[in-house]
Formats: structure tokens, C-alpha cells, sequence
């Protein structure tokens, strides 16, 4: 059942960062996006460099999620990316704060699944 429950989480969040990044690119080149965007989240890229960043971050960590290939390294991406997501969300605009919630809940399931790859990263004298 566990297995079942990561596969979709995992899906689920592959598909959320996949269409949020291509999104972003209609932003970029000008077109009308398919969602509505956050003029807030939109004023904060001033930018386009940025922009064009974040967003290929998103899509190359939606197609990793979406294939389940290096699980572990796409979400230490997407870490501080939710997290910037959630406190945009939750102190500028507060339309998709639910959808932020919902980020950070699927975000925290799978880092606690994969667990056992991030163990190392915390040793206080780690051996070469």
C-alpha cells in the first residue's frame, strides 16, 4: 500500500512542477498561460533570468519525478523551491495557498520515504 501511495505522490507532484514549468515558458515568451499565474510570484521575477531558471528547474524536476529517475536529487531541488513557494503563498498572496499546502505535504511524504538517502548528508564528520 505504501508503494501504491509513493508512485502516486510522486506522479502527482511530477505532474504539478511538469505543467507549472511549462506555465512559466508561456509567461516567458509572451503567450497567454493555460493557468492563471500569481501577479504577485510575478512581479517578484522581475528578472527573466530567473524566471527561465526556476521554471526549467521545475520541468526538468517534473519530467525526473514523472520517469522516477534520481528521486533523492530532484527533491533536494525542489526543496527550497516549496519552500519558497509555501511563504510566497502564505504571506503575499493567499489564492493558491491551498495548493501550496498540498505541495509542501506531498514534498515532506516523499523526503520522509527517502529517508535513508539523505542520511548521510547529516554526519558531523562524514568519512572519505
Amino acid at each position: 500500500m505504501t508503494k501504491i501511495f509513493m508512485h502516486i505522490t510522486r506522479l502527482l507532484l511530477g505532474v504539478i512542477f511538469f505543467g507549472a514549468g511549462l506555465n512559466g515558458y508561456f509567461v516567458i515568451f509572451g503567450i497567454e498561460p493555460f493557468i492563471a499565474t500569481s501577479t504577485e510570484a510575478m512581479a517578484l521575477f522581475e528578472f527573466k533570468y530567473l524566471l527561465i531558471v526556476e521554471k526549467s528547474l521545475e520541468v526538468l524536476c517534473g519530467i525526473l519525478l514523472l520517469m522516477n529517475r534520481f528521486v533523492p536529487l530532484t527533491l533536494a531541488i525542489l526543496t527550497p523551491i516549496i519552500v519558497n513557494i509555501l511563504l510566497l503563498h502564505l504571506f503575499l498572496d493567499h489564492s493558491l495557498l491551498p495548493l501550496a499546502i498540498v505541495l509542501v505535504i506531498l514534498h515532506c511524504y516523499l523526503l520522509y520515504l527517502y529517508r535513508k538517502s539523505f542520511k548521510s548528508i547529516f554526519e558531523q564528520k562524514p568519512t572519505l
